[in-house]
């Protein structure tokens, strides 16, 4: 009897000088024909404007004589412009608009091509260089999946964005006066949030000790851990900054259960090390996906004078809190903060009920 070989896998299979060929006409729409000058003639604008666009997509400089776009680039750049001939956009909002589809794109891919990389090393035992290779070979398979998913998330996100910066805006707003006498007026800045950091401690020591597989584990387990806490909570997840995470939210109640939260998972975790966790409640300026203002600021210095896996509030943000039985409120000696003098740190703790539960 004629003993079964096991077939290869398909997936491990390195790719050719034709596949890469195949793999790009297909994501590119067709293969590279014109020039910068072709395009931007192609669609009625100068190549001043057409740079623009260009820069603010992440698009490295070309030469006059390089081929490198295809149709589906002309067509790409006639639909952001005629957004602004059509009055629907100015040109700095174009830019502003194209810029965030650029840089959000490039951090997708580049998180996409690394995933797929970790499953081959992992699961085939190949090396890193060889599940780069292979890839390409994975690729054609999950581009319209993965697009046809990009699209129901932008549009999920975009309903949840409208609702969260406008419709619900005001309702920020009102609860911000609690505790904060006169704020409507005494700020300019347009959003009350709660606004929090999570930062793991002893990151820096520990990375110095681990290998390079076992501290991409180690990121990538507290990413994970902090996005779905922050989900669950009802807030958003600003940005990942190495051992760092900021999010935001539009109570202080929910801002309050996401702080616990994370320092309690982080705690409970064997594999993390614990967190310090500090949010604030108060006004911030939200432009290209970031926040920004004292508010961010402030939260950020408490962060640093948490001890580990506690979570620090500011005493006004503790008045917007303070009868709220699901909390405990211990104030802290006064302490001087860089930027804001004498501040006095109140610790948060759980009082009544389980606080947010992740399923």
């Amino acid at each position: 009897m004629e003993e079964a070989t096991e077939q290869p896998d398909s997936r491990l299979a390195p790719a050719s000088r034709s596949d890469l060929k195949a793999l790009e006409a297909s994501l590119l729409g067709g293969e590279r024909t014109l020039r910068r000058r072709d395009v931007a003639a192609g669609a009625g604008v100068s190549l001043m404007s057409a740079r623009k666009i260009w820069r603010a997509m992440g698009f490295p400089n070309l030469g006059d004589d390089d081929v490198a776009f295809t149709p589906a680039d002309q067509d790409a750049l006639e639909t952001i412009i005629n957004l602004v001939r059509a009055g629907l956009l100015t040109e700095e909002t174009a830019i502003s608009v194209t810029r965030s589809i650029g840089q959000m794109t490039d951090r997708m891919a580049v998180w996409q091509i690394e995933a797929l990389v970790e499953d081959l090393v992992a699961e085939h035992g190949v090396s890193d260089a060889d599940a780069r290779r292979a890839v390409v070979s994975t690729l054609p398979a999950l581009v319209e999946p993965l697009e046809r998913v990009l699209q129901y998330s932008y549009r999920r996100q975009l309903n949840a964005g409208v609702q969260r910066l406008a419709v619900r805006a005001q309702e920020g707003l009102e609860a911000s006066q609690h505790g904060r006498e006169g704020d409507e007026d005494d700020t300019p800045l347009p959003l009350a949030r709660a606004v929090g950091f999570a930062d793991l401690v002893s990151y820096t020591s520990l990375s110095r000790r681990m290998n390079e597989k076992t501290l991409a584990k180690l990121v990538q387990r507290f990413e994970n851990k902090c996005a779905e806490i922050i989900s669950v909570g009802g807030g958003r997840l600003v940005k990942t900054i190495g051992d760092e995470v900021l999010f935001n939210c539009e109570t202080p109640v929910a801002g309050a259960q996401i702080s616990l939260a994370l320092a309690e998972a982080m705690a409970a975790d064997e594999f993390l090390p614990e967190a310090r966790v500090a949010m604030v409640w108060g006004r911030v300026l939200s432009r290209l996906g970031d926040i920004y203002g004292p508010t961010v600021n402030l939260a950020a210095r408490l962060t640093s004078l948490a001890e580990p896996g506690t979570v620090l509030i500011d005493s006004v943000t503790a008045t917007a809190l303070d009868g709220d039985e699901r909390f405990v409120l211990e104030t802290l000696p006064v302490e001087t903060v860089r930027g804001f003098g004498e501040v006095s740190p109140v610790r948060l703790l759980r009082g009544r009920g389980e606080g947010i539960i992740v399923d």
